[in-house]
């Protein structure tokens, strides 16, 4: 049952409208590299297509009616997006569910130090890295620092082209024989993924501040373009990123490269299919995670209370709200997990399974289970909601493709997937081939862009 390549059926139409949601995506990867930023960007574009903040809609007093289009924030790192449906909202909604979170290194709370004259920020890598990628690469630091007063001051450096960037050593070749002899887990240590952001010491400095001469400087630096002190990393949200732009990747520029496609590449494209949406009949909702590489936890991941809580506050709002009706609400509902799939890579075909693997250009990837093993953490979808599915896609001349997540007994992954089902709703995961996923930059095809923004829509008008 060989898929084929979504390329070869284009119209120049479709062409075009590929281009114009890829060039949307490039601008969004840039804008977006942590959570907070995508939220802030979304929330800015979802304003503009209409969209009320659901504490605003609720301080109104007005009444939550069918066509309108609400946003709720959660901690500036999770939102989700409705479009009431005509519907009574307890008959349940069609539900993309993607995160906004990538695997990246975390500045620590007490980071800052000096060793022979070149000062250093201290890290935590966060989701799962290859640690030996992150060397020896330009990289920005991006997040905001929260101070005692009550304000924030956002940071972001080594993006604009008059920036410094940051940076991260490898011993050289010449000296790296023990070095070359490691496994790959240990080439590289956490704890040596030290970012270097100074070697400039600070003239005229007392004499008990000369050891740390270059660190001064750069507290200096900080205090007078961020009027923050030492002390203020202790409340401070700082990640280190690849530092650049996302590009047009191939010399027919057929693929997109860029940091953090694992998952803004879904969570981008269901908020497009959203702004596309009319008054649905069934109420149309965009959810953006945090947290999903690390567990889904914490307050802003999928495993707190945070959609379910604006349900509820829906529900009070159309002047509906019980216990019984939320809980309909959630368990009649259907859900894409829009999340990636591992892209067939020739480079390492022997890790994968050919008839069950995603390839790039042959359209959204619907992944009846992930998990690891004998499917462990999987949601497994049922049979009739992959048909179900399926038909939608279909009816809707969506190019797409089925898969697993590598050979069996060779890895596996999760997605927020198994946590919906919690809830009682089928739920799939359906998302975009990727090549060197959680690399610091990955690679995806256009039209896989553009067969997703599709299939969303396809599911938010049919599901």
């Amino acid at each position: 049952m060989e898929r084929k390549n979504a390329w070869l059926s284009y119209t120049e139409k479709d062409e075009k409208e590929m281009e114009l949601t890829a060039e949307k995506y490039r601008r969004f990867l840039d804008a977006g590299k942590t959570e907070r930023e995508c939220v802030e960007e979304l929330v800015k574009q979802a304003e503009a297509a209409g969209y009320v903040s659901l504490e605003k809609k609720t301080a109104s007093g007005e009444k939550i009616q069918a066509g309108d289009k609400i946003y709720a924030v959660g901690m500036k790192k999770i939102m989700a997006l409705f479009h009431i449906g005509q519907e009574p909202l307890e008959a349940g909604m069609n539900i993309l569910g993607a995160h906004i979170d990538s695997p990246r290194l975390d500045i620590k709370q007490n980071p800052l130090y000096e060793d022979t004259e070149l000062a250093y920020l201290d890290t935590h890598y966060y989701g799962g890295v290859k640690k030996y990628q992150w060397v020896a690469l330009p990289l920005a630091l991006h997040g905001v620092v929260a101070k005692k007063d009550g304000t924030t001051v956002k940071v972001t450096v080594g993006e604009a082209e008059e920036d410094p960037v940051v940076y991260i050593t490898d011993l050289l070749i010449h000296l790296a024989g023990k070095q070359m002899q490691k496994k790959a887990a240990d080439v590289i240590e956490g704890e040596n993924l030290d970012i270097l952001i100074g070697s400039r010491p600070l003239k005229d400095v007392p004499d008990d501040q000369k050891k740390e001469a270059v660190k001064s400087n750069v507290l200096r630096i900080l205090k007078e373009k961020y009027d923050i002190e030492e002390e203020d990393f202790l409340s401070a949200e700082l990640e280190i990123v690849p530092a650049g732009r996302a590009r047009d990747c191939g010399l027919d520029r057929s693929m997109v490269a860029g940091y953090g496609q694992d998952d803004r590449v879904c969570a981008y494209t269901s908020f497009l299919a959203m702004l596309e949406m009319e008054t649905p009949v069934r109420t149309s909702c965009c959810l953006l995670t945090d947290k999903e590489e690390i567990g889904s936890v914490g307050a802003t991941g999928m495993q707190s209370r945070f959609f379910e809580n604006s349900v509820a506050e829906l529900l009070e709002g159309m002047g509906c709200y019980s216990e019984l009706s939320l809980r309909r609400a959630l368990r009649r509902s259907c859900m894409l997990s829009s999340d990636v799939s591992a892209g067939y890579d020739p480079a390492y075909g022997e890790f994968f399974e050919k008839k069950n693997s995603a390839y790039l250009g042959r359209g959204i990837v619907l992944n009846k289970f992930t998990g690891a093993r004998g499917k462990s953490g999987s949601n497994d979808a049922n049979a009739e909601y992959v048909a179900k599915v399926r038909k939608i896609f279909d009816d809707h001349a969506v190019a797409f493709q089925t898969a697993e997540l590598g050979k069996v007994d060779i890895g596996g992954g999760g997605t927020i997937a198994y946590i919906a089902a919690l809830y009682g709703m089928e739920v799939i995961d359906s998302g975009v081939a990727v090549l060197s996923m959680h690399a610091p930059w990955e690679v995806t095809s256009k039209a896989d862009i553009y067969e997703a923004k599709k299939a969303y829509k396809a599911f938010l008008l049919d599901a």
